[in-house]
């Protein structure tokens, strides 16, 4: 072919991938606006709209500012999660120095247990509570010699919430404290340093943004909680619950919509601030650098075990009474076990139903949801054009992240309930959910494909058009088998996540699409505190049943795909 003629027909086959990135792209920001922004959009206008006619704009807004409750209610938020944070943020880094930096045995088993909260709903630590130390508890009379008066409040509340934010605390200081140079401490070794000052002058400062993660982490987390406040919170009133108090019991969208914004402010404010800490961190670990190796050291390593095994105790205590209460046929009088809270919930309560929906919302979030992310940031870090777009659009996908799972559930209330929506007919659908659970944990598994895309040298790109390779067998020959293992991680994120989620989907279940979690809450309401744990114990172990099916899976795929990571022979 003459090159006049190659060089149109080149130029034609670029024009026709560049419309369909960008045509993919901008469904993708599509799906960003109508599920986040527009119903971010409507929480603002329905919080600034009169009452009854009375009052509008910000006058309105002014004067429920004004409410004694109201102000009450943020004031408990702000010290409860401040105090969750000052108390979870010192444990996982103890926790974390351990693992990184002391020989002791069973690291692998202690790290795992740390990770039981993550496959239960936060519902499951306050449900154990009560068991331990509530009205019927059996250590009753050992809270009480404390001088506490019940676990109803803000102590019952601090003491889940340390239990559920813990492995997320754990989770970012130990990535901080792996990116270590054991160049700096042999150095310091060889000018005499004592470990005390060694650990004040680089361990600390080495991990102060892993540290101010962490706690930035928790206390999002702990102020936008609903489940724990609402079952061993009595009448200690926070903002999540306040919310859900104005529109499920009283109705009243607009205050709910004020709370739901206030409720915002602190997430944002956090979110805004280990953003501006993020941009700020340099890179601790040079290409010349040298892994830390902890040497053996019996003391220490005694007393890390020690202090290791108390905190996997703690731990294993909280799940285990929950399972332990689940098959105790009368609490407290006959502690017999059997399967008659089981059978309650799945077959008297009709729970079975919730179950299968929990897993077919899960199912779908961990396949629409992976689908989305990774198609978004291929995009996104693989392609050009609409340069003024791609800005909009990694705001939007960084955004979710600031976002209270009960703020975004309102939200859809008022852009999907809305008659003149064309959109309305999702309302309680299954795909509403799905589409709220993506959106919600959209930024986590966002992250994640950009780091793994960004990996990926762009030289394969260039290699492939210079050889007049389409960009789609580029992409199935190498950018997708690299990031296999990545996707599984995505997908597993989004699979555990949505079968444990409470606050994003309890405002928009219908009698047909109840989830679990929402079951359970209600089951606790209700009083049926056995059937609710016992719901709250098989969520988890599907959970970890689905994390083994997704590691044996992930073992195929690395034997399949990954053997150019496998060092040479």
């Amino acid at each position: 072919m003459p090159a006049t003629l190659l060089v149109p027909a080149l130029k034609q086959r670029i024009h026709w991938s560049d419309r369909f990135a960008h045509l993919g792209l901008l469904g993708v920001a599509a799906l960003l606006f109508v599920g986040l922004v527009l119903p971010l959009w409507l929480i603002l206008s329905k919080a600034l709209d009169g009452a009854d006619g009375t009052a509008s704009g910000l006058g309105a807004f002014a004067a429920y500012l004004a409410s004694p409750a109201l102000l009450q209610s943020l004031w408990h938020s702000v010290w409860v999660s401040l105090l969750v944070t000052a108390v979870v943020v010192p444990l996982a880094f103890t926790f974390a120095y351990a693992l990184t930096r002391s020989c002791m045995p069973c690291k692998g088993l202690f790290r795992t247990i740390t990770l039981i909260p993550l496959l239960a709903p936060s519902l499951l630590s306050a449900i154990s509570l009560i068991y331990w130390f509530g009205n019927q508890g059996v250590a009753k009379s050992f809270w009480l010699a404390l001088g506490f008066d019940s676990i109803y409040g803000p102590s019952g509340i601090v003491l889940a919430e340390c239990f559920a934010a813990f492995p997320h605390a754990l989770m970012i200081i130990v990535t901080a404290l792996t990116l270590a140079d054991a160049r700096l401490y042999e150095a310091a070794d060889a000018m005499g340093t004592r470990t005390l000052r060694k650990f004040f002058t680089i361990t600390l400062p080495g991990a102060k943004y892993g540290l101010i993660s962490a706690a930035l982490v928790t206390f999002t987390l702990v102020i936008t909680d609903f489940g724990v406040p609402k079952v061993v919170g009595g009448n200690f009133n926070v903002l999540a619950t306040d919310v859900f108090k104005l529109v499920i019991g009283q109705q009243d969208f607009q205050r709910g919509a004020v709370v739901a914004l206030l409720l915002l402010t602190p997430a944002a404010f956090t979110f805004a601030i280990d953003y501006l800490v993020q941009r700020k961190q340099t890179a601790t670990l040079s290409a010349r650098a040298v892994a830390l190796v902890p040497r053996p050291a019996r003391g220490f390593d005694l007393a890390m075990t020690l202090y290791c095994l108390l905190i996997a105790a703690l731990m294993l205590a909280m799940f285990a009474m929950a399972v332990f209460a689940s098959f105790a046929t009368l609490w407290p009088y006959n502690l017999k076990p059997s399967f008659v809270h089981y059978v309650a919930g799945l077959v008297d309560a009709e729970l079975g139903d919730a179950m299968l929906n929990s897993l077919k919302l899960a199912a779908c979030t961990a396949v629409f949801g992976t689908v989305v992310v990774f198609i978004g940031a291929y995009l996104l870090e693989k392609t050009r054009g609409l340069d003024g777009v791609r800005p909009v659009i990694r705001l939007m996908a960084m955004l979710p992240m600031a976002v209270p799972g009960l703020v975004l559930g309102l939200g859809y209330i008022f852009f999907f309930n809305a008659p003149s929506n064309p959109l309305n007919f999702l309302y309680q659908s299954t795909a509403l959910l799905v589409l709220c659970t993506i959106v919600h944990f959209y930024t986590t598994g966002h992250l994640t494909m950009v780091t793994a895309l960004k990996s990926i040298d762009p030289e394969f790109e260039a290699v492939s058009a210079s050889l007049k390779v389409p960009f789609y067998k580029t992409f199935w020959r190498v950018t997708l088998p690299i990031c296999l293992p990545t996707l599984l991680d995505v997908s597993r994120y989004f699979f555990i996540n949505a079968m444990t989620t409470i606050s994003a989907v309890v405002f928009l279940y219908s009698p047909d699409t109840k989830v679990a979690a929402v079951a359970i809450l209600n089951l606790d309401e209700a009083g049926d505190s056995g059937p609710a744990a016992a719901m709250a114990v098989l969520i988890a172990a599907t959970s970890t049943l689905v994390i083994l099916l997704y590691m044996a899976l992930g073992r195929l795929v690395e034997r399949r795909t990954q053997r150019w990571r496998a060092p040479a022979r």
